[in-house]
């Protein structure tokens, strides 16, 4: 006889380094089970060939996924230059090659034109939708579809190394930047072309790559320690200020209703706390000088 395995509601915030090969809903799907969680959400794709950061959001968490998907991030690349593919990384066939002849301080001055907003064209290869199927559906097919330019930020680029053809860099960028594309572009700004060989994620949103846990390790552990390891659900939106409730305000605000609250009030989303500390969800200031609640945690049983 088989038992079913009784899904839990736990809550937390879980920092995987995503293996090679692992789409994000692989791995996503990988924690769901090993935590026996209820409701789990990952927090901004990472493609099969790239590793590194991903963080998890467990159970209440998941309201506030968005905010971690939203956040800046922080990459390590490497570029092999001389070689275009026709997904802009080593995964596609080779489409064009040519000589290269490129120094550090070329590739540095290289680098430095994509600074601050610049343009980008999403690659074909890529999981956005166009009419309710994925990009890269299309681009199986041999189907080019049309794609939107979008601006994106890159906030600095730093060359690590230059070895031979192949550079290591460190991007930190905005939400919704493609690095593929990004080398791309520096491979044709230096007019010999270039592919992105390898992909990992840092940072993001205040969390390290450091901070994080190995599926391996997961499947090591036991279910307690794997507990241990979740941070709490506000760390999802340590980055917004913060309001403390009294307990009458704290009353009527988990009812639904906004509340006055003491003080000077920044005009944002706001994290909200009761006076034990005890994270509450958030709210925003109304035109009215209240705090009406936005999004609140769900009471533990």
């Amino acid at each position: 006889m088989q038992f079913k395995r009784v899904k839990r509601n736990i809550n937390g915030v879980l920092l995987l380094d995503k293996p090679l090969g692992f789409s994000s809903n692989q791995a996503l799907q990988k924690v769901k089970w090993l935590f026996q969680a209820a409701k789990a959400g990952h927090t901004g794709t990472l493609d099969p060939l790239a590793t590194g950061l991903l963080p998890i959001c467990l159970g209440e968490a998941t309201k506030f996924a968005q905010f971690v998907t939203d956040a800046d991030k922080s990459y390590v690349a490497k570029v092999k230059f001389g070689m275009t593919t026709t997904t802009g990384d080593a995964e596609g066939e080779v489409i064009a090659t040519k000589p290269v002849a490129v120094d550090r301080t070329q590739l540095e001055a290289a680098c430095q034109q994509f600074l601050g907003e610049i343009q980008q064209v999403p690659p074909m290869y890529s999981a956005l939708k166009h009419e309710g199927k994925a990009l890269y559906e299309y681009a199986r097919a041999g189907i080019e579809v049309e794609r939107k330019v979008r601006i994106v930020t890159i906030q600095a680029i730093t060359v690590d190394a230059l070895e031979d053809d192949i550079a290591t860099i460190t991007v930190t960028c905005s939400k919704g930047t493609y690095i593929r594309t990004l080398a791309e572009d520096i491979g044709n700004a230096l007019d010999c072309g270039a592919h992105l060989v390898g992909l990992r994620r840092t940072e993001t949103a205040g969390y390290t790559l450091a901070s994080s846990v190995t599926v391996e390790a997961l499947e090591a552990m036991e279910q307690s320690a794997r507990d241990d390891l979740l941070l709490p659900v506000d760390s999802a939106v340590e980055s917004l200020p913060s309001v403390t409730l009294d307990e009458d305000a704290r009353y009527y605000l988990m009812l639904g209703q906004a509340v006055w609250v003491a003080g000077q009030i920044p005009d944002t989303s706001l994290r909200l706390y009761d006076e034990t500390a005890n994270f509450l969800g958030l709210g925003f200031l109304q035109d009215d000088g209240k705090i009406a609640p936005k999004r609140l945690i769900k009471k533990s049983d």
